[in-house]
């Protein structure tokens, strides 16, 4: 269970990161319904921390506070810099009893250091994964995606990606509908598809022939359960199929067909949680067709039955 959260902040800490995990995990919002948690930031002799925006700021705690957290955060910190070794013990320590322990965008160097990416699969923002990979040979690192989770190590790529680890982990610990209740107060999307590779390749230039295809997944994303094909969808975007499968990536960073299964699963998800439908109404419901089809993609994705992840998850909803 996830109730006791920890960020540790090291000199020159970057403020927006540390100001989402304050916003995720840190604001009050039991009042609408919405998980609290016990919040504390910390630094190594709970000292004041100098930001990289130029300010100072002042924890609450040293290092003794993540000995009871169930989440570890580590955010972007001046890296040229090694940790202590004191910090590094403390993150071993959180780690090797089960705690999540997260880092966000540079902060996976802390990590790195403390031996917790050895032959586990991370990733940071893509501007660093060349060097943490030179720093750190043995983590496996995926330049390619806005978060990584493996087992109880969690790493996101930069800035922005932040939001989407900490609403991955609020859907994970207490399901779709307050992760997505969460993310309307945050006036944010609740999931986003691809990965950092959308931030990277210059994207197809949008102009009044070739505007965003947002309008268009609105309406997909409303029509789920009827039968989407990109040449179908080309048609509603008044484009040729290969050009609209290009323009598609560009925008999404997926392809129109992992896009609209990502959707169905997570609609899928959606009715498991909230609903006591069965699983071949849900199919159809969310234009998988049939309950074989969906057990497929949903199994695949979420490395659970749609049966197991209904009861683990019914009931969770705010």
């Amino acid at each position: 269970m996830l109730a006791n959260v920890a960020v540790l902040v090291l000199p020159e800490v970057a403020v927006f990161e540390l100001g989402v995990l304050c916003e995720v995990f840190g604001y009050d919002r039991t009042a609408d319904g919405l998980p609290g948690y016990d919040f504390a930031v910390c630094s190594p002799d709970g000292a004041p921390v100098r930001t990289q925006a130029g300010f100072a700021l002042t924890p609450s705690h040293g290092l003794e506070r993540l000995e009871q957290a169930d989440l570890v955060a580590v955010p972007p910190y001046d890296t040229s810099v090694d940790p202590p070794e004191e910090v590094l013990e403390a993150l071993r320590r959180a780690a090797a009893r089960g705690a999540y322990v997260m880092s966000v965008c540079s902060g996976a160097y802390a990590l790195g250091v403390a031996g917790l990416l050895d032959d586990r699969c991370c990733t940071t923002h893509w501007r660093h994964t060349d060097e943490l990979a030179s720093r750190h040979p043995a983590a496996k690192i995926d330049p390619n995606v806005l978060y990584v989770v493996d087992d109880n190590i969690l790493t996101s790529a930069g800035t922005a990606a932040s939001i989407d680890l900490c609403l991955h982990l609020v859907r994970q610990e207490h399901g779709s509908s307050v992760a997505t209740a969460l993310a309307r107060r945050m006036v944010v999307p609740p999931h986003r598809e691809g990965g950092q590779a959308q931030f990277i390749e210059t994207p197809m230039p949008r102009t009044s022939e070739a505007p965003t295809l947002q309008p268009l997944l609105t309406v997909v994303l409303e029509t789920l359960h009827e039968a989407h094909t990109v040449e179908s969808l080309a048609a509603r975007a008044h484009m040729a199929p290969r050009t609209f499968a290009r323009r598609f990536r560009a925008e999404t960073g997926a392809t129109p067909h992992d896009w609209l299964i990502a959707q169905r699963v997570l609609l899928a998800r959606r009715l498991l949680e909230d609903t006591d439908l069965g699983v071949d109404a849900i199919a159809l419901r969310t234009g998988l067709g049939s309950a074989a089809t969906l057990r497929h993609h949903f199994t695949r994705r979420m490395k659970t039955s749609p049966n197991s992840y209904r009861a683990t998850f019914k009931g969770k909803a705010a």
